[in-house]
């Protein structure tokens, strides 16, 4: 990111607040940022985060990105939420 430190918590924080803005669901991991919502409201936010830290004196940024779409039904509000709680149901039977 060319930053005299290896942390990068201030800028991770910063586009925490753009997303908080935003009103899309998203949840902050240990590597990574899940971010739900319409492909142009999604790659929006991304844009504008990089903006934002850019403009937090950041000259480089590099995101990776792994997007899902689907045609075959609708998500409802909360999609990975979801996903993560059928998961944790099929894990509890085995109890």
């Amino acid at each position: 990111m060319g930053l005299p430190t290896p942390s990068v918590g201030p800028q991770i924080a910063e586009c925490q607040r753009v997303l908080e803005k935003s009103g899309l669901e998203y949840k902050v991991r240990g590597y990574g940022t899940n971010v739900e919502g319409p492909w142009d409201k999604v790659m929006k936010v991304i844009g504008e985060c990089h903006e934002a830290v850019h403009r937090m004196g950041t000259p480089r940024i590099a995101t990776d990105i792994r997007i899902g779409t689907r045609t075959d039904k609708s998500i409802v509000a909360g999609g990975n939420n979801g996903k993560v709680k059928r998961v944790e149901e099929i894990l509890s039977s085995d109890k």
